[in-house]
């Protein structure tokens, strides 16, 4: 396996698992617990392909080497997950 393959699957697990606990927390006042796995698992989808898009990119532009692009790709992860943790706590409370 590429090494630019390995960065993209574990940026994608790293950045899904850091940021997922709130949503478990959502997930458990849903009535349906099929609906709440499966938003999960969704959201674990859309976070693996959004970091192999990611990285591609990165290593397209080639500015900087596969662990800084590892990194850039985590940080922007992980603020796509805040700010969808907000909206969803905010639409929640209405």
């Amino acid at each position: 396996m590429q090494e630019r393959t390995k960065a993209q699957i574990t940026v994608g697990l790293l950045a899904f698992f850091a940021s997922v606990w709130i949503l478990f927390e959502q997930a458990r006042n849903y009535s349906n617990p099929i609906y709440a796995v499966g938003i999960i698992v969704l959201l674990l989808v859309v976070m693996i392909v959004l970091s192999y898009i990611i990285i591609a990119i990165l290593e397209w532009i080639d500015i900087f080497d596969l662990k800084t692009n590892a990194v850039l790709t985590i940080i922007v992860l992980t603020a796509f997950m805040i700010n969808l943790t907000i909206y969803l706590l905010t639409n929640s409370a209405s």
